[in-house]
């Protein structure tokens, strides 16, 4: 489930997405509330047609799917509601959301990633969150400074090689 940014209970939520995951967010919503949900409703009625639902496993499978179909739908829908779209067209100076930090690490190749809200962060694909470790410990900073990073395996220090903005 995505996380949340609140300042306090009495405020909305906000999501911190870039264009392109805001865009791929609303194509998943679209395709469950169309195209998936017609197929589960065609199955279910397929199901029923076949008699007895307390020993139907297909009925009991797809009503379970539907379910998590309709609760990511809501959580979709919430996540695009509160969207804040990150300004990867700013020109900074200083490591924000929407940056693209390259960093190093002594001994270490360089690395890229681009920092993001937590909705959207994939490690794997270079994408951090700003509420992540690494994504705290860098935002603000400037290219040249070395920044001390408090990972789950003890403190590492990266120094930030450079810093833009704008698709790549």
């Amino acid at each position: 489930m995505a996380r949340r940014s609140r300042k306090n209970n009495n405020q909305k939520p906000t999501f911190h997405l870039t264009r392109e995951g805001y865009e791929k967010l609303r194509q998943e919503l679209e395709y469950l509330k169309t195209v998936k949900r017609k197929e589960l409703a065609e199955r279910l009625r397929s199901a029923i047609q076949m008699g007895d639902l307390s020993e139907n496993a297909d009925y009991i499978a797809t009503k379970e799917e539907q379910g998590f179909v309709e609760g990511r739908i809501q959580e979709l829908e919430t996540i695009l509601r509160y969207a804040v779209i990150i300004d990867e067209t700013t020109h900074k100076d200083v490591v924000d959301l929407g940056a693209r930090v390259t960093i190093q690490e002594d001994g270490y190749p360089p690395e890229t990633y681009l920092i993001v809200g937590p909705t959207e962060a994939d490690p794997h694909n270079g994408k951090i969150s700003h509420e992540s470790p690494m994504g705290r410990a860098l935002i603000g900073k400037r290219k040249g400074e070395v920044v001390t990073v408090e990972t789950p395996a003890g403190a590492i220090q990266v120094k930030i090689l450079d810093i833009s903005y704008g698709a790549r």
